[in-house]
């Protein structure tokens, strides 16, 4: 019986309750929000709030189980293996398993007999942060400048290929930007110079506004619905009623919340019917919900939590004790803030739809456990972190 209970202890002793705090607190806020979100559902509430408080739970015992982890040694003994998985469940939606849900990218796996379907390219971020940390540690390990030309292409053939895989197999350019980004925190993280952010972004941006201006106009792709999702952004009245209905809903939405909100349970646009209601609203727009329902100040206290997190996976991060470690830090919080940002400004009419959830908050099984198994990676960190009479000196 001690044996079954030592790791238990051990997960109270070293892992960071701190942490896990911070994500139940936030995940609880989800669990406020989508109740609200589901009443306009004939069956009521009670199956998502079911499966969503089902995936927490297992997000819990996912957390303490990865917490005793050492994940440095286990990449560093199967990180051929952790490529494979990477690349053979991406390519499983290729599969009759895989499903777009109608909407357009191919991003589920319905898998028959699971009660939620699962999106291999939420899962497939942590081994991907994973082994950059591996591949960037180990560079420097052999004191090989991060910064030279071959070191970069190292890191960013890894970055590049598995960007292309997903646009290619699943067409979901909100995770691509979403993976884009994790790579450029870890990059800049690790020593990349400012002058290769320069180039390469400088000489995307120059691509982008040259497309933008002189080349797609001219060609039909003007009108494709990805081009659309950024055209309303830039002009509200392009397509009010089409590519930027849901974001006109949204806008509406917070913008009746005011300050306090129009009260819980009682936002017009979060309990209306279909024809006048605020689409994807315990999902995608769950921010919007909050809005409305609870105006601008719970929309600060939502954004309050989930900075809590991110914040302390960057402080777990400064304690590390190795650069491997610090970099999974860096990297869990970089794929948080980015999904945060692209989210948050999506609701606001500032960025476009990009398919994306609100981390701990949005409605799905799959992006609760691995939000849940990210974090446990960082607490694993935490308990294996530097005491503290040896911070601040050199190996």
């Amino acid at each position: 019986m001690a044996a079954l209970f030592s790791p238990i202890r051990d997960f109270f002793r070293k892992g960071d309750l701190v942490l896990l705090a911070l994500c139940l607190l936030a995940s609880g806020f989800g669990l406020v929000l989508i109740f609200s979100a589901t009443q306009y559902y004939p069956s009521g509430p009670t199956r998502f709030l079911l499966i969503q408080s089902l995936a927490i739970v297992l997000g819990v015992v996912a957390y303490m189980l990865l917490t005793m982890v050492d994940f440095r040694l286990f990449v560093e003994k199967n990180w051929k293996l952790l490529l494979a998985f990477n690349v053979l469940f991406i390519l499983l939606l290729l599969t009759p398993l895989g499903t777009d849900h109608d909407m357009g990218n191919l991003n589920w796996l319905d898998i028959p007999g699971l009660p939620v379907d699962i999106q291999p390219n939420e899962v497939v971020k942590l081994p991907f942060i994973l082994m950059l940390s591996y591949q960037i540690s180990r560079i420097q390990e052999r004191d090989r400048d991060i910064s030279s030309l071959p070191s970069l292409l190292q890191i960013g053939g890894h970055a590049v290929f598995m960007l292309g895989l997903i646009a290619a197999v699943c067409g979901d350019f909100g995770m691509c930007v979403v993976y884009l980004f994790i790579f450029a925190f870890m990059a800049w993280a690790s020593g990349v110079k400012l002058r290769w952010f320069i180039l390469v972004g400088g000489g995307a941006v120059l691509a982008a506004v040259i497309l933008w201006l002189f080349v797609l106009p001219e060609t039909s792709l003007w009108s494709d619905y990805r081009i659309m999702r950024f055209r309303v952004v830039f002009d509200h009245d392009l397509d009010p009623q089409g590519m930027g209905f849901q974001q006109e809903c949204s806008i509406r939405a917070i913008g009746a919340g005011q300050l306090f909100g129009c009260g819980y349970l009682n936002g017009p646009r979060t309990q209306a019917a279909y024809s006048s209601a605020l689409p994807s609203r315990y999902n995608d727009f769950i921010f919007a919900v909050c809005g409305e329902e609870l105006g601008m100040a719970g929309c600060l206290l939502l954004l309050v939590v989930l900075c809590g997190v991110v914040i302390r996976c960057l402080w777990v991060g400064r304690q590390a004790s190795s650069p491997f470690d610090a970099y999974v830090c860096v990297g869990m919080a970089g794929m948080l803030l980015i999904q945060i940002t692209l989210n948050v400004g999506m609701c606001l009419y500032i960025l476009p739809v990009m398919g994306l959830t609100l981390p701990f908050i949005s409605y799905g099984g799959s992006s609760i456990l691995t939000l849940y198994a990210a974090m446990g990676i960082v607490s694993s960190v935490k308990a294996r972190a530097l005491p503290s009479w040896l911070r601040g000196r050199s190996a």
